[in-house]
């Protein structure tokens, strides 16, 4: 007897850049909620990242971490966004220092990354992406990189330049 075929959840499509970003709300590392459109009015960059504790996340978000100036000189918040619950999202910040809100994907898991077009269901994470959002809730720049290939700061740095083109 053959096992039926179990049907691929259909995968969302990215915003593209000049349309609204999409809504949320999610649980930082402290339980707080924090929500994007209670940030309008303050551009925000939304990193989506695997998984707290993996070796190429931690090297990634300590890379921000030393380099908050950027997004601060940009009045920029920056938001990281995993499938983690809070608490481990709240060990992982309180182990590497980070100054930034990590937001936990949890549950429903993977919701916002799926509305975002960037739940890779197979595995169950987040894949490495992240979306500029200017103060007016607009996608301005989108940019991603390959499972175990971190993000460059220069990537960061040429889509904040984007905000006050």
């Amino acid at each position: 007897m053959r096992a039926a075929a179990v049907p691929r959840p259909r995968r969302s499509s990215m915003p593209e850049i000049g349309a609204p970003a999409p809504d949320f709300t999610l649980d930082n590392q402290f339980g707080e909620p924090v929500s994007l459109s209670g940030l309008r009015g303050r551009p925000v960059a939304l990193v989506f990242f695997p998984f707290a504790f993996s070796g190429v996340c931690t090297g990634e978000l300590c890379e921000l971490q030393d380099s908050l100036s950027v997004f601060e000189d940009a009045r920029v918040k920056l938001l990281a966004v995993s499938v983690d619950s809070k608490y481990a999202l709240r060990a992982f910040a309180r182990e590497e220092s980070f100054d930034f809100d990590l937001l936990a994907d949890f549950w429903p898991h993977g919701a916002v990354a799926q509305r975002y077009g960037v739940f890779d269901a197979e595995s169950g994470m987040a894949e490495r992406a992240t979306f500029v959002i200017d103060a007016d809730g607009t996608v301005v720049d989108v940019f991603r990189s390959e499972r175990g290939t971190p993000r460059q700061l220069d990537a960061y740095r040429a889509a904040l330049a984007k905000l006050s083109a």
